[in-house]
């Protein structure tokens, strides 16, 4: 094993025993877990891709939500000036505006968590094929010096296979 592989190896487990205690952290949380026992939460825990599909979308909305309640406090203060028909029409293209970008996002949250399913099935289908394979590889070159002298001395009863007819 070269330098960089025992460095980048080293720093791999320093990663994962990170994520772990974040993780940890979390999962210790007292909000998290009454979140968790809730039916909406076991629900959830039950259905990922679903998950993964409300965090992307949860992810995806907050900026245009945000400009959309920043848009909301500027037109309630140009109301507060007198302008209450401008307020309502704006508010109403920004609804409908705001009701179609997420309904985009929405479909942009499914791509994304079906594009990101697939490449955690496809990554980790590679990563078990070539580990599976590299166990195989060394196995066989364990097994290699045996089967060598197994052939230089065969057994002394291998030639012997004469069964008698009476």
């Amino acid at each position: 094993m070269t330098s960089s592989e025992g460095f980048y190896a080293e720093k791999m487990q320093e990663l994962q025993k990170q994520l772990n205690s974040v993780k940890k952290a979390i999962n210790t949380n007292t909000k998290v877990i009454a979140f968790m026992n809730s039916p909406f939460g076991q629900y959830l825990e039950e259905r990922p891709f679903i998950s993964l599909s409300l965090l992307v979308f949860v992810a995806l909305s907050a900026v245009p939500f945000g400009l959309f309640l920043i848009m909301i406090v500027g037109t309630a203060v140009i109301a507060c000036l007198g302008v209450i028909i401008i307020e309502g029409i704006v508010i109403a293209v920004g609804g409908v505006t705001l009701l179609c970008v997420l309904c985009g996002l929405v479909i942009l949250s499914f791509g994304v968590s079906g594009v990101l399913s697939i490449s955690y099935f496809a990554i980790s289908s590679i990563l078990n094929y070539m580990h599976k394979a590299r166990l195989s590889r060394n196995d066989s070159h364990q097994s290699q010096p045996c089967s060598k002298l197994a052939e230089e001395h065969p057994p002394v009863n291998a030639s012997k296979d004469i069964t008698h007819d009476k």
